[in-house]
């Protein structure tokens, strides 16, 4: 019997009704079962903490939990990797960082490519970093400070948080784009390095602002510049590094990826309701506490935001001739 051509279209689409209905009906119900969130650092880092507060609010909004899973491990690598070799069906998600971008140069033998294989879902917060000194440092501008270290090439101890975190590079940066040549002292964590700094064992960090700030308006360190744009209204009258060092801009940001090929859909409900998350009042308060601003944007322009911190990131990293611990 010859099929008319009529009910050929027909049978061909309703073939494939057949097969692209689960994926639609995945993605107007999602989600229908629990979320895990992926954190590749401990309970009680900043990561975690705000991980826990967005997760709170997206299971309240979305009616299914939102679980914060810790894995840390390999400077968050380990997180990353369970999360890209999950199912992308949007019930595995990371919470992603400045670090993850740092790591696509900084390690050479990863089983996954972080640019590729992370789907950019939102970015969620942005916090700013501080150069600061011990008061014992004579300099007390910028300027002076670079003419100091010119001074004394491979004297003044930089401390840090370990090789290849962010108070690291953000100083290897600063040194790039300055021309001096700076001791680099890394820790296991900030919070040794901070310590040394505060004793004067040290004497220059690239620290993240909420952990330093108490320390800053207690005058036991002395700040000569922020790492954004422009100035910040929680340090009047400490200058942007950029005025000095045109360009210079860093901070440490989070948001949340989840494995390539997630439907567009759920990323897309994702999006909408992590943004709508950040605008709510008592988040941003929340968030104020902690020296962190928001910074919703759309999956592209997170996407975007990725792209360019990999390529800045692995141009500090192959100048300074970084190598993983």
């Amino acid at each position: 019997m010859k099929i008319q051509r009529r009910q050929f279209l027909q049978l061909a689409c309703a073939s494939a009704a057949v097969v692209t209905a689960p994926h639609f009906a995945r993605a107007a119900d999602y989600p229908n079962r629990p979320v895990r969130l992926f954190v590749g650092f401990p309970a009680g880092s900043s990561m975690d903490i705000v991980a826990r507060m967005i997760g709170q609010r997206l299971s309240e909004r979305l009616g299914r939990p939102f679980i914060v899973e810790n894995r840390p491990g390999a400077a968050s690598n380990l997180a990353m990797e369970a999360v890209v070799k999950a199912p992308p069906d949007g019930y595995t998600l990371a919470v992603v960082a400045t670090i993850n971008a740092i790591n696509t140069t900084l390690y050479n033998n990863l089983e996954f490519d972080f640019g590729k294989d992370i789907a950019p879902v939102a970015a969620l917060v942005s916090t700013p970093q501080v150069m600061e000194v011990n008061p014992s440092v004579p300099a007390k501008t910028v300027p002076e400070f670079i003419a100091y270290a010119k001074a004394n090439p491979g004297k003044i101890d930089m401390a840090s948080g370990g090789i290849g975190t962010m108070t690291h590079v953000a100083g290897e940066l600063f040194e790039m784009m300055a021309g001096v040549k700076l001791l680099h002292v890394p820790y296991h964590g900030s919070p040794p390095a901070l310590i040394d700094l505060l004793r004067g064992q040290t004497q220059v960090m690239f620290d993240t602002l909420p952990t330093s700030i108490a320390f800053i308006r207690a005058g036991k360190l002395r700040p000569l510049a922020v790492t954004t744009r422009t100035g910040l209204d929680v340090l009047p009258g400490v200058p942007p590094m950029n005025e000095f060092l045109p360009g210079y801009e860093t901070s440490f940001w989070l948001g949340i990826g989840a494995p390539r090929g997630t439907p567009a859909e759920i990323v897309a409900t994702l999006n909408r309701e992590i943004n709508t998350v950040l605008n709510d009042p008592k988040v941003l308060s929340q968030l104020a506490t902690l020296g962190d601003t928001p910074i919703p944007t759309t999956p592209d322009q997170f996407g975007a935001l990725i792209a360019s911190d990999i390529k800045k990131w692995g141009e500090v990293v192959k100048f300074a001739g970084i190598k993983a611990e």
